[in-house]
C-alpha cells in the first residue's frame, strides 16, 4: 500500500464517486417517474436497458479513444455529456427522446467504467490490489447508494430533479484536474485486439455480467418488486440503497481475503453465497428484518463478484491489453443490463413478481458454472 500513488488514487476516487452518486439518483429518479405516469414495467425495463445498450455500444471504441485522446480527456467529456443527457430529460416527457438520452448517457458511463476500471488496476500495487480496488469499488458505492435515497427524500420538494441530478456529474470535473499521467505507461501498445484478451478471461467476463444484471435491476426493479410486496413506497426506494449499503460495507474485507487467500477462491464463494440467498428474498418481504438482511448480505456478495472481477483484470493484463480487458468487462455489463432489464420487466407483468429474483438467481448460477468451467480448463 506504501507504493500506491495516493494523489492520483485519491483524484479518481474522488471523482469516481461523484458519478456514483449521479449514477444513484439518476436510475431509480427514472424509474419512479415512468411508474407515476402509469408505465408499466415492461416498458420501464425497456427504458432501463437502453442506458445498458449505449454501454454496448461505446465499448468497442474506448481503447482507441485512450490511445488518441488520453484517458483524462476521454473521462472529463463523458462527464460533461452524460450530466448534460440526464439534464436534457427535464425538458420532455417523449418516451423516444428519454430512451436516446438513456442511450448517450449508458455510452458515457461506458467510457467513464472502463477507463476508471483500467486506471485503478494501473495504479494499484500488485501485492495489494485487491485491497486498492476495493477502496475504488467501495467509494463508488458508497454515493451511489445515496443516490436512491437522496431521490426519496427531495422528490416531491424539488421541480427540477432532472436537471439537479445532471448538475451532480459536474462536481467530478475538479477531481479528473488534479490526477497525473493515464491508465497506460509510456512505452505501452497503443491497443490491443479484444480477440487475444477474451479467451482468457470467461469468470472476469461472466463476474461483470452477472453484476451488471444484479445492480441494473436492484435499482431500477427491486423497489417496484417490494412495493409488489405491499411494503410502503418510501421503505421500498430504499431497498435499493440497502443493497448498495451491503455492497459498500464489506468490499474491503473481501478486497484484504482475496489478496491473502487468493482471488479465485474468494470469488466463488461470493457466488454460491448470491445462489443461497436468491430463493429466501420472496419469503422474506413479510418479515422486515429479515428482508433487510437478506438485502443487505446480496449486495455484499454480488457487489465482491464485480470487485473482484476487476482485480482479476490487473492480474492478468497490463497497458493496452488491460484497456481491452476493462473494455470487455463493460461489454459483458452493457449485454446483460440490456437484455437483464427487457427480460425481466416483461416477465414480472406477465409471470408474476417472482421473476425478478428468479432472474437474478440464473445470473449467480451462470457465473458459478463459468468459474468451475475456467478452474478446469485453465491454468
Amino acid at each position: 500500500m506504501k507504493n500506491l500513488p495516493w494523489r492520483d488514487f485519491i483524484a479518481l476516487v474522488a471523482s469516481i464517486g461523484v458519478v456514483g452518486l449521479g449514477l444513484g439518483a439518476t436510475i431509480p429518479l427514472t424509474a419512479l417517474r415512468l411508474d407515476q405516469r402509469g408505465i408499466g414495467t415492461d416498458i420501464i425495463g425497456m427504458i432501463t436497458a437502453v442506458s445498458a445498450l449505449g454501454i454496448l455500444a461505446v465499448t468497442p471504441f474506448v481503447s482507441r479513444w485512450v490511445a488518441r485522446y488520453g484517458a483524462r480527456a476521454c473521462m472529463i467529456a463523458a462527464i460533461v455529456i452524460g450530466g448534460l443527457s440526464t439534464a436534457l430529460m427535464e425538458a420532455t416527457d417523449n418516451l423516444l427522446v428519454w430512451g436516446l438520452l438513456r442511450f448517450i448517457f449508458g455510452a458515457c458511463m461506458g467510457v467513464l467504467f472502463t477507463v476508471g476500471e483500467a486506471w485503478v488496476n494501473h495504479l494499484a500495487p500488485g501485492n495489494a490490489r485487491g485491497r486498492v480496488v476495493a477502496m475504488y469499488t467501495t467509494a463508488f458505492t458508497l454515493f451511489q447508494l445515496v443516490g436512491p435515497a437522496l431521490v426519496a427524500a427531495v422528490e416531491d420538494q424539488i421541480s427540477w430533479a432532472f436537471a439537479a441530478a445532471g448538475a451532480l456529474f459536474l462536481l467530478a470535473l475538479p477531481g479528473m484536474a488534479l490526477i497525473r499521467g493515464g491508465a497506460q505507461s509510456a512505452d505501452d501498445e497503443a491497443q490491443a485486439p479484444w480477440r487475444l484478451v477474451l479467451p482468457q478471461m470467461p469468470m472476469i467476463a461472466m463476474g461483470a455480467a452477472f453484476f451488471a444484471l444484479f445492480d441494473t435491476l436492484a435499482l431500477s426493479l427491486l423497489p417496484l418488486y417490494a412495493i409488489r410486496q405491499g411494503i410502503a413506497t418510501e421503505l421500498a426506494l430504499l431497498s435499493a440503497t440497502v443493497v448498495l449499503v451491503g455492497d459498500t460495507l464489506l468490499q474491503f474485507p473481501f478486497g484484504w481475503l482475496a489478496d491473502r487467500f487468493g482471488r479465485r477462491r474468494v470469488h466463488t464463494g461470493c457466488g454460491i453465497a448470491v445462489c443461497v440467498l436468491l430463493p429466501v428474498l420472496p419469503f422474506a418481504a413479510g418479515t422486515p428484518w429479515l428482508w433487510w438482511t437478506v438485502l443487505l448480505m446480496l449486495g455484499a456478495a454480488a457487489g465482491a463478484i464485480y470487485m473482484l472481477s476487476i482485480v482479476a483484470c490487473g492480474q492478468r493484463f497490463t497497458g493496452a491489453r488491460l484497456v481491452a480487458a476493462s473494455a470487455i468487462l463493460n461489454a459483458s455489463w452493457g449485454i446483460t443490463s440490456s437484455g437483464g432489464p427487457l427480460l425481466t420487466g416483461v416477465l414480472m407483468h406477465s409471470v408474476g413478481i417472482n421473476a425478478l429474483p428468479a432472474v437474478m438467481w440464473c445470473g449467480a448460477a451462470a457465473f458459478v458454472a463459468c468459474a468451475w468451467w475456467e478452474y478446469r480448463r485453465l491454468p
